[in-house]
């Protein structure tokens, strides 16, 4: 497990956005977005869409899912798997702690959901 690397705080992101965190700050191969659903919860996936080129973080975010801004795939936060056409394969999820008003991200950690 890592110590993981705060990222934001919690008023950054609004309910329903994201925010992306650049590869050079989590040192994965694609940059990561911290998605804030509509409940009130914070979610963290690879941010380029299975699909095709675009950002997770620009996407709209509501019950559980982001929609990609481009072509409308979804994907499940919790899992990151395809919950809407035209993305076949999932995304990758990571872990994310909310800690008073920071959020910290884990990078390669699976949520424990």
């Amino acid at each position: 497990m890592t110590e993981g690397i705060k990222v934001a705080k919690n008023s950054d992101i609004p309910e329903g956005e994201g925010l992306a965190i650049p590869r050079s700050i989590t040192g994965t191969d694609d940059d990561i977005a911290i998605l804030h659903d509509t409940d009130g919860t914070f979610w963290a996936l690879n941010d380029t869409c299975t699909h095709q080129v675009a950002s997770l973080a620009e996407g709209w975010v509501e019950d559980g899912t982001v929609e990609c801004p481009i072509h409308a795939s979804r994907f499940c936060l919790k899992s990151g798997r395809v919950s809407g056409l035209p993305a076949t394969r999932g995304a990758v999820c990571h872990r994310v702690e909310v800690r008073g008003e920071d959020i910290w991200l884990f990078p390669g950690e699976s949520p424990a959901v």
